[in-house]
């Protein structure tokens, strides 16, 4: 089968060299000023070995392919989509691997709605250089809506052959939810803090504001009409090894532009929508917001979403 990699990060990085390593054939668009330095190939580094596959580089999408897998940054998703011809090369499956929800229904918009099967991907992984990614959990869990499983389940088989877990689920709504109510509090509660897993659950007030934050994502995503289960969201994060940190964590630390809107967002603004208030994520948002206020000058901050959801 033929693959886009739209993205060429950490999670992108992985699918594509996974896929590559598998037999498929890869392309990875990557943005003009990258193309010179980008190598010709994925290196993908995991607990269980590396594995490095050969791939095909372009700026634009060129070619049909089976499988577009979008896996750029929520905030990148508008311009990065300029790659992808309005009237181009057919695409017949488009998977978007985006932290948030909200990007779903942007995808649909623009394109046939039945091609976007909305997808989530569990993993901590970080890109080292241009076509070189970690992957530092044990774990690569990949949910897909069962929109797409006639349509991916052969990919899905290969991902499993590669290590990764993969199932489809009926649910879109709950998939979503699971995952950004998973993923939320954890990226807030860390980036705010500036503490690893451990060092927020070994910091009582830490791990309160943790708890509560799931504990709101979880209130909002039923009224939203998901079904997500907050004491196994805790266990899980109770489960994590102790010194994870998120991309989010990651990307502030390193002075990049973070997914904050993308990850706390939804929560408020769907806690608005449904009557809700949730003033623990409030909170996270806003110590995160003061950190990036200092980093970046006032004017051309990337994110102020207290602002967007009074």
């Amino acid at each position: 089968m033929k693959h886009a990699i739209l993205g060429a990060g950490a999670v992108g990085g992985m699918i594509g060299a996974a896929l590559a390593h598998e037999g498929h054939h890869v392309t990875v668009l990557v943005r003009p000023e990258s193309l010179a330095r980008h190598p010709s190939q994925l290196c993908l580094e995991r607990p269980s070995g590396k594995i490095e596959a050969p791939i095909r580089l372009d700026t634009k999408l060129s070619t049909d392919v089976d499988v577009l897998w979008i896996t750029v940054k929520a905030h990148q998703l508008v311009p990065a989509l300029k790659a992808i011809p309005s009237h181009g090369p057919r695409i017949a499956t488009i998977v978007p691997l985006l932290n948030g929800m909200e990007h779903v229904k942007l995808l649909r918009s623009r394109f046939d709605y039945d091609r976007v099967v909305p997808a989530t991907i569990s993993v901590e992984s970080e890109r080292l250089a241009p076509g070189r990614v970690v992957q530092r959990s044990s774990f690569v869990r990949l949910a897909l809506s069962a929109t797409g499983e006639h349509k991916l389940e052969s990919v899905a088989a290969r991902l499993r052959q590669a290590g990764f877990s993969c199932e489809f689920q009926v649910n879109e709504k709950t998939m979503l939810w699971s995952k950004l109510a998973f993923l939320a509090p954890f990226a807030l509660s860390g980036t705010a803090s500036d503490k690893d897993k451990q060092g927020i659950f070994d910091d009582p007030p830490w791990r309160g504001r943790l708890e509560c934050a799931v504990g709101e994502a979880c209130a909002v995503a039923a009224a939203d009409g998901a079904a997500v289960d907050r004491e196994k969201i805790l266990a899980t994060l109770e489960s994590l090894p102790a010194a994870m940190r998120t991309s989010m964590q990651k990307d502030v630390s390193a002075g990049r532009m973070p997914e904050l809107d993308a990850i706390g967002g939804p929560i408020i603004r769907a806690g608005r929508q449904h009557g809700l208030d949730v003033p623990t994520t409030r909170e996270l948002v806003a110590r995160i917001e003061e950190r990036l206020n200092k980093r970046f000058p006032q004017d051309t901050s990337p994110v102020c979403i207290s602002k967007k959801t009074r």
